[in-house]
């Protein structure tokens, strides 16, 4: 995990954009499936999907052995959350609603152990998955602050100046709503596309790294036009259900052709 996390930043550093997988469904075989299906990353949601903090560890099991940095977006910004789920083995966390520089020191500390942070010590699965644990784990796990509430850009500078911070993902549909829009993953509005454009020149500016929510592969490659690091291109659910309903509607389409 810990080279494949360096890979991410060396490849961040020297400008390339990665891709990212969302995973919301609470079945290892599926994290598995996700893992070895080119992505260069993966995260998984405990914030909105159906994660609960029992199907975890199966999930970075099955993504640890496809040797992919796997995230975990928490369901809010509590320190123990975080240091549960890094214990379980997650390459890094990424904390939504992040609104204050307090808030964003809050996040980091309980990423990293004394005396830097606050992180209590008992990291389970991780010192078994990888050894040396302890030591590695020091300032290399990655820590994004999500950056998507009209205070949060009012505080944006900052948030960005928290020492420790790997850098901010963007959440475009909360973004959507905090501008008084509905609320879109791939919002091409102008006042939208400004704010997102805005924290991705702040973060390029302080050398932190920026990562985008996206719909697919179009909206994202455009996004790295703009900047963006990393992109999450797929959400396991909604590849599933629109593969599906693609599949249903072939065939209607086929066997209406061949009657």
């Amino acid at each position: 995990m810990f080279e494949a996390i360096a890979d991410l930043k060396a490849r961040w550093s020297r400008g390339e954009t990665t891709t990212n997988c969302w995973l919301t469904i609470p079945q290892p075989f599926v994290a598995e499936v996700a893992s070895r299906s080119g992505f260069d990353s993966l995260c998984i949601d405990m914030q909105h999907g159906l994660v609960d903090f029992d199907a975890v560890p199966g999930m970075l099991q099955a993504t640890t052995a496809a040797g992919k940095p796997t995230m975990v977006r928490v369901p809010w910004n509590e320190p123990s959350i975080i240091m549960r789920v890094l214990d379980m083995g997650a390459a890094g966390v990424v904390v939504p609603m992040v609104e204050t520089a307090e808030q964003a020191e809050r996040a980091v500390a309980a990423c990293h152990y004394p005396p830097r942070g606050n992180r209590s010590f008992g990291p389970a699965r991780a010192a078994v998955a990888y050894p040396g644990y302890f030591e590695r784990a020091q300032g290399n796990l990655l820590v994004f602050a999500m950056i998507e509430t009209k205070r949060g850009l009012e505080n944006l500078g900052e948030i960005l100046a928290t020492p420790g911070l790997t850098g901010v993902y963007i959440g475009p549909a909360d973004l959507s709503l905090a501008l008084g829009l509905p609320p879109e993953t791939d919002n091409r509005r102008p006042e939208h596309v400004a704010a997102v454009k805005t924290i991705i020149a702040a973060c390029r500016e302080r050398g932190l790294v920026v990562g985008l929510h996206t719909g697919g592969p179009e909206p994202a490659a455009e996004a790295a036009t703009w900047g963006v690091h990393m992109v999450t291109i797929a959400a396991d659910n909604v590849v599933l259900r629109a593969e599906l309903a693609r599949r249903v509607e072939e065939f209607g389409r086929r066997r209406k052709a061949s009657a």
